[in-house]
């Protein structure tokens, strides 16, 4: 082929600067946010997670719950999120900034969860969360195994799970969380994003189209 080497030069270059413009451009615009001020309050947003909550992303991730759960809630417009309560806003690149791996998943079997902690009208405490984690509900399976059947010796731990009847352990024994267990819930109900940058304000001409729909 005439001229076959400037070609193949000529294509590498296309691929290398879309590249470029695609996970560097990318990079620059996102990489370099930093929490937003608010000076009403004196607070930075959004809050860094503890340390028992990072630990329990590791939790997370190590049991695949992004297969089944995403973190990301749809402007209005591109689905039902905001109307199955799953948050009030449109979850925005700034949500991210202090979560090491971003678990955003790309499947809904079940809910939404980037605004657990804070969902309205009601949101999961440490107590109803442990059990899911101990039962499972519908398609979700249990994960009984981050949980310990002890004996109970003297008094019950004040961290017993409180469970239905016929399924509660036999007498004298209680079923405690393990420290995986403790550090999953930490991190769930660390998932919040009820703070409403101006970046996760709609368009207003955006808003008016979800409105006339």
């Amino acid at each position: 082929m005439k001229n076959g080497f400037v070609f193949f030069v000529g294509i590498f270059a296309a691929l290398g600067l879309s590249w470029a413009g695609i996970v560097l451009g990318s990079n620059s615009q996102v990489g370099g946010l930093t929490g937003y001020y608010d000076d009403s309050d004196g607070q930075s947003y959004p809050l860094r997670p503890s340390g028992e909550a990072a630990a329990g992303l590791l939790v997370y991730r190590d049991l695949g719950c992004a297969s089944c759960h995403t973190q990301q809630v749809r402007r209005p417009g591109f689905g039902s999120d905001q109307a199955r309560a799953w948050g009030e806003r449109q979850s925005v690149a700034r949500d991210y900034i202090y979560q090491t791996a971003v678990q955003l998943g790309d499947f809904r079997y079940g809910p939404d969860l980037a605004n657990l902690a804070t969902r309205k009208p009601t949101a999961p405490d440490r107590e109803s969360l442990m059990r899911l984690l101990y039962t499972g509900q519908g398609a979700m399976p249990a994960y009984s195994f981050l949980f310990e059947t002890r004996k109970i010796s003297g008094q019950a731990s004040d961290l017993a799970l409180k469970l239905p009847a016929g399924l509660e352990p036999r007498k004298g024994r209680q079923v405690v969380p393990t420290a995986r267990a403790e550090r999953l819930v930490a991190y769930l109900l660390s998932l919040g994003t009820a703070y409403d940058y101006p970046e996760a304000r709609p368009a207003p001409h955006a808003a008016k189209e979800g409105a006339d729909k």
